[in-house]
Parts: C-alpha cells; sequence; structure tokens
C-alpha cells in the first residue's frame, strides 16, 4: 500500500473540560497519556482528538465564522480523509506516532456549534487515537498514514 500523507495546520489544547480549544505554536504528544497541559489528556483510548480542515470547511460553507480547536480537535489536519482510515490505523505525526481508536462520537449535548447550524461535524468526522509514541507536534508537521 502506498503511504498517504497530509500535514498539521494546527495543534490546539484547552486546560479545562467543555472549553474551545485555542491553537498553540507547539504540543507536546505524551505515550498513552495525550497532548501535555489539555484537560482531556489521560489514559484510555480518547488520547487525541483529530479533525480534517476539510470537515471545518464544510461548515464554514454553512455560514459559520469557525477554526482549528472549535470543534475541541487537538490536531487540525489536511489531506488525509480520517474518518476512513478505520481503527487500528497507525499515524506518523510530527515526532510521535498515534494508533486510531475511535471513529466520530455521540455528543450528549448540543453544542453552540450545532446550535448555530443544526448540524456539527465533530460526531461523524472527528477521530480519537492513542498515543503510541510520543514527540512533539507543530502546525506545519507530515502526517503519514501506516498501517
Amino acid at each position: 500500500m502506498a503511504v498517504r500523507t497530509g500535514k498539521v495546520v494546527a495543534v490546539s489544547r484547552s486546560g479545562r473540560k467543555g472549553e474551545k480549544k485555542v491553537p498553540e505554536p507547539s504540543v507536546v504528544l505524551e505515550r498513552e497519556h495525550g497532548v501535555r497541559g489539555d484537560a482531556h489528556a489521560g489514559p484510555g483510548i480518547r488520547q487525541v482528538s483529530l479533525l480534517g480542515e476539510e470537515s471545518i470547511g464544510k461548515m464554514r460553507d454553512r455560514g459559520l465564522s469557525v477554526g482549528p480547536g472549535d470543534f475541541a480537535e487537538n490536531l487540525t489536519v489536511e489531506g488525509i480523509d480520517l474518518p476512513q482510515l478505520g481503527i487500528g490505523k497507525k499515524l506518523r505525526v510530527g515526532e510521535a506516532l498515534l494508533e486510531i481508536t475511535q471513529v466520530g462520537k455521540e455528543c450528549h449535548d448540543r453544542c453552540a456549534i450545532y446550535i448555530q447550524a443544526g448540524d456539527c461535524v465533530m460526531p461523524r468526522e472527528g477521530v480519537f487515537a492513542r498515543v503510541l509514541r510520543g514527540g512533539r507536534v507543530a502546525p506545519g508537521d507530515r502526517v503519514e498514514v501506516g498501517e
């Protein structure tokens, strides 16, 4: 299988749950933990969240002024169809190695984006991963899909 590549558009984190994430110049992913300093980091299968820039673009097309971090994703990437990767797929992102553990999520409360647009892409197009190898990740870093 040919290597598929994309790039990191933004890296984001938040200090408290329930807040949108704020883009940072770089983040450190810690093995089996997630983004250092992020409220959602910790053991389990949802250590890091990823969303495609293309997915955010769909919401912009609906008239919303949204950008990286607004969907509470840690890593915003472009050039890779994240929801099509499937559970168990590996991603090399900057210095880190991730394994996709979940595609989409159930939203129990309607977020501000859903209220504004009547829809939100994160439940369908966001993916979650665990950190197999930690390292620094920054905008512009290459993303490679492995086996």
